[in-house]
């Protein structure tokens, strides 16, 4: 595993701990189709949660939030329906958990960051 990747899992790891203090389920990791990956899956009561988690060491163009690019979301979204084909369909939403800075340790939390319409 490249430092790169050793940060992006500590970042997803954390992400996953403060969902679940705010009440989300954790249900799956890293879930990958052909065109697409959903680093986290969680449930907020009825609700599945689509997270992409987001890790940028400088605000550098537009820093975290503004890594999620409109292709970015479209591969997530096909991510999620795959996924919903498999599992059942719920009501859905796209969440964001950005990391942004040198020390890593401030999270934002973005509910509804874009929707599949």
């Amino acid at each position: 595993m490249t430092s790169r990747q050793a940060k992006g899992a500590a970042a997803e790891q954390r992400a996953a701990e403060y969902l679940q203090k705010q009440g989300l389920t954790l249900v799956e990791r890293n879930f990958r189709v052909r065109g697409g990956e959903i680093d986290l899956i969680c449930r907020d009561g009825r609700t599945t949660v689509f997270v992409e988690v987001r890790l940028r060491s400088n605000g550098n163009f537009g820093g975290a939030a503004g890594s999620i690019t409109g292709s970015k979301q479209a591969r997530l979204i096909l991510a999620a329906r795959h996924w919903l084909l498999r599992h059942g369909e719920t009501p859905c939403r796209f969440d964001c958990v950005l990391f942004d800075g040198a020390d890593q340790h401030d999270i934002q939390w973005l509910r509804n960051a874009f929707s599949a319409d």
